[in-house]
């Protein structure tokens, strides 16, 4: 019987029997945070392959459009891979429906909008629109957020499976202040937090309001928020519009 582990052996290679698509799937993984391109060095030691079996499977992932190479030898995602994966059902379809009211959203607070569903412990971001002079944000489309420091994935664990809530309060720094502005989520339907800004330039904390997107049965379909500066000021305005806005999202869902 073959294995199909994912680790690698002492001279580097897979362990054998790791099939040639979970071998790809590490590679296209690799770029997670990776910025414009990776060498093909650096883009080996992420997949945890050698630079001959990285190189062989980048070339098979270029011949499909998955992957491209720049001028300078950097490999970048591909287009066809941006196709496909705005297919899933989970992230366009909520998209298309929250996309106007995020818009309007967009217009009116010229700060970021967002939009994310959960995968797992994570929120993945699968829109988000920004005003030219918004303050900077560590936040891209198909990125992964933790649920128990950002507001939308708050917003998102408060509707989670009950064993994903507690093993996120197992984790979680305040598990007490996380159950309250859980309380606040399910009960008003939006809540509002403060953190530090994970970057280094701009100011040093930022606020997020957010709420949660439902279907009929009150089940999770995905979350909205909006990302500002956090300049101490009333909140009410903010939560009024998140909250309104993913209500309408919900019954354009819903039809």
């Amino acid at each position: 019987m073959t294995g199909t582990s994912t680790t690698t052996g002492r001279s580097g290679r897979p362990l054998h029997g790791e099939p040639l698509l979970e071998r790809a799937f590490r590679v296209l993984t690799a770029f997670a945070d990776a910025g414009d391109g990776l060498p093909l060095h650096a883009l080996a030691a992420r997949a945890g392959l050698p630079k001959s079996t990285t190189s062989r499977i980048a070339a098979q992932l270029m011949s499909v459009g998955a992957l491209e190479r720049l001028d300078n030898g950097d490999f970048v995602v591909g287009l066809q891979l941006l196709e496909i994966a705005s297919l899933a059902p989970r992230g366009h379809g909520l998209r298309a429906a929250a996309l106007p009211f995020m818009q309007d959203l967009h217009q009116v607070t010229h700060q970021h909008i967002l939009l994310a569903v959960r995968d797992g412990h994570e929120a993945v971001l699968v829109e988000r629109l920004s005003a030219r002079n918004a303050t900077a944000v560590k936040y891209r489309i198909g990125g992964r957020l933790p649920l128990t420091e950002t507001g939308i994935g708050v917003a998102l664990l408060a509707y989670a499976p009950e064993q994903v809530r507690e093993e996120a309060l197992a984790g979680a720094t305040d598990a007490n202040h996380l159950r309250r502005l859980m309380a606040t989520i399910r009960g008003e339907g939006v809540c509002a937090m403060t953190g530090s800004n994970p970057l280094r330039t701009g100011p040093t904390t930022m606020s997020t309001v957010a709420a949660p997107i439902l279907n009929r049965r009150g089940e999770s379909l995905g979350a909205l928020s909006l990302v500002a500066p956090d300049e101490g000021g009333p909140q009410l305005a903010a939560r009024i519009a998140l909250r309104t806005a993913s209500l309408a999202i919900s019954r354009t869902v819903g039809r």
